[in-house]
């Protein structure tokens, strides 16, 4: 994709109401910061997973991502970018990347950064591209997980820019999650009908015109026809599911 880059100015102006902090991925993030004191969080968004106990420095280049930040009184983000951070070397214990490098037009230079800036772990959250079609999604959003899949970078890919010590954790989703991206509505497909959510999910601004609306139209239909639930009804049960979910964690050698 020639420009992964996402655009919050015009769809993510309500992103925070739809994407918050989800306790059980937070306390997969936590135990992997350790005791890490200064914390750099790179494209931060609107702050979710910040520690409140730790010195978070946030950087965040959307405007409407800053200002969210200060709606809820989180602390403000510097206005930067992941491939051109504004900081000596080593000047964080630890620093954080959450679902964000899918939007970097240099991937490598932007770990390269990271790395540069960060004494400790780096902490990646991302999705495996590899692993997107894993659930229903795929069967009514085709497309959808084709521009995800075409997005996000491999997993051996990041790996090989970070190095030897890296260690790879799969994270599970709980049913009820609250951070609102697509496999958070696995169990609660009525939650796609809804303009907030999809807004909130930046896949559905890189469709053609007028297939978000036919998505959503096929949906709610099997929704109503109960032809999604006698497909795949049985995920309305399951407490939590680990599908393309993942920590990249790499600690200096």
């Amino acid at each position: 994709m020639e420009d992964p880059s996402f655009n919050y100015e015009k769809r993510g102006i309500q992103y925070s109401t739809q994407r918050k902090t989800d306790p059980g991925i937070a306390a997969y993030i936590m135990k992997e910061i350790g005791d890490a004191g200064r914390i750099l969080n790179v494209g931060a968004g609107a702050g979710s997973y910040e520690p409140d106990d730790r010195e978070v420095v946030s950087v965040e280049p959307s405007p409407a991502m800053r200002k969210q930040r200060i709606l809820l009184s989180r602390r403000p983000a510097i206005d930067a970018k992941a491939d051109a951070l504004p900081f000596e070397d080593n000047s964080f214990d630890a620093s954080m990347a959450l679902l964000t490098v899918h939007h970097w037009p240099d991937i490598k230079k932007g770990l390269t950064e990271l790395r540069r800036v960060t004494k400790g772990q780096i902490i990646i959250m991302t999705f495996d591209p590899d692993t997107l079609d894993t659930f229903w999604n795929v069967n009514c959003f085709p497309k959808l997980i084709e521009v995800e899949k075409e997005r996000y970078p491999t997993i051996s890919s990041l790996t090989d820019i970070l190095g030897a010590q890296v260690k790879v954790i799969p994270v599970p989703v709980t049913l009820n999650c609250l951070d609102g991206f697509q496999e958070a509505y696995y169990g609660r497909p009525e939650e796609f009908l809804k303009p907030e959510v999809r807004k909130a999910q930046s896949a559905w601004g890189f469709l053609s015109d007028g297939l978000e609306e036919e998505y959503v139209l096929k949906l709610e239909t099997e929704l109503l026809n109960g032809e999604w639930d006698r497909k795949f009804g049985f995920y309305r049960v399951k407490k939590e599911c680990c599908m393309a979910l993942r920590l990249i964690v790499d600690r200096p050698i």
